[in-house]
C-alpha cells in the first residue's frame, strides 16, 4: 500500500511517468519492507528450533508464519510493482487531459 502511495505522490508531485514513479517508490520502501521482515523472521526462530514438550505445535506455527511472510515479501516486492504499472492510472495523462478546468474551488455566489 505504502508504494503504491509513494508513487502516486511521486506521479502528481514530480510529474513522473508511471514506469518511474513505482521504481522510486519501490526503491524508498525496499529497506523498511526487508528490515521489518528480518526482524520478524529472527524473531521466529525460536519457534522454528524449539524443543520440548509442544515443539512441534510451535514448529509448525513458526513454519506457516515465516512461510507466509516470506510470500507476502515476494508479493510485495515484485507483484504489487507489477500490478501497478498495469493497473494504475497515469497522473500525468490525466493532468493533461483536464488541463482547461480550474484546479481551484469553485468561487462563492454573492
Amino acid at each position: 500500500i505504502l508504494i503504491v502511495e509513494f508513487a502516486n505522490q511521486l506521479q502528481e508531485t514530480d510529474g513522473a511517468s508511471k514506469r518511474e514513479a513505482i521504481e522510486r517508490a519501490s526503491t524508498i520502501r525496499l529497506r523498511p519492507i526487508l528490515m521489518t521482515t528480518v526482524a520478524m523472521l529472527v524473531a521466529m526462530i525460536p519457534l522454528l528450533t524449539a524443543s520440548g514438550p509442544g515443539a512441534v505445535s510451535r514448529f509448525h506455527i513458526g513454519l506457516v508464519i515465516t512461510t507466509g511472510l516470506g510470500i507476502g515479501t515476494l508479493f510485495t516486492l515484485f507483484v504489487v510493482p507489477a500490478v501497478y504499472l498495469l493497473l494504475a492510472r497515469d497522473h500525468n495523462a490525466t493532468a493533461a487531459s483536464h488541463g482547461d478546468e480550474p484546479t481551484g474551488a469553485p468561487e462563492r455566489a454573492t
